[in-house]
C-alpha cells in the first residue's frame, strides 16, 4: 500500500501525538489509583460524573486517532477533489482533540456541551465523505 504525501505528513502528526494520549493515561491512572500507580493527581479530586467524562475523553482520544490512522489510506482512494480530501483526512484527527476536550472540559462546566457536538460534527463529516468518496470510487470503476 503506498500513501500520499498528504497521509504519509497526517499519519506521521497523529503517531507524534499519541504520546500524549499515553500521558493521560498514566494521569487517569493516578487518580483512579490515587497516586499509588501512574502520575499523582496532586489535590485533584473527581466525584464520579467528572470520572466518567475524563475516561470518556481518553477513550475518545485514543479511538478516534486510530480511527484517523485508518482513514487516510481509504480517503487516498476516493475520487475527490484535493481540497474535498483535506476535508475528510483531516476533520476526524481535528475531532480527536476537540471531542476529548468537551468531555474534559464538561467534567467542570455545562458550557462545554458545545464543544463536544462540534467534536461529533467534525467527526460525522470524515466519516461520511469518506464513507460516500469510497462508494462513488467503486461506481466510477463500474465494480
Amino acid at each position: 500500500m503506498k500513501l500520499s504525501r498528504e497521509s504519509l505528513i497526517v499519519c506521521g502528526i497523529l503517531l507524534i501525538a499519541v504520546p500524549t494520549i499515553m500521558y493521560g493515561g498514566v494521569t487517569l491512572l493516578g487518580i483512579l489509583t490515587e497516586g499509588v500507580a501512574g502520575l499523582k493527581p496532586g489535590t485533584l479530586e473527581l466525584n464520579e460524573t467528572q470520572w466518567s467524562l475524563w475516561r470518556a475523553g481518553h477513550a475518545h482520544a485514543g479511538v478516534i486517532v486510530i480511527l484517523s490512522l485508518i482513514l487516510q489510506p481509504l480517503v487516498d482512494n476516493t475520487s475527490y477533489s484535493n481540497q474535498i480530501k483535506w476535508v475528510a483526512r483531516s476533520c476526524a484527527p481535528i475531532a480527536s482533540v476537540v471531542l476529548p476536550a468537551g468531555f474534559f472540559g464538561l467534567a467542570f462546566s455545562a458550557d462545554f456541551k458545545v464543544v463536544v457536538y462540534v467534536g461529533i460534527i467534525l467527526l460525522a463529516t470524515s466519516m461520511l465523505l469518506t464513507g460516500v468518496g469510497l462508494l462513488r470510487s467503486v461506481q466510477s470503476r463500474g465494480a
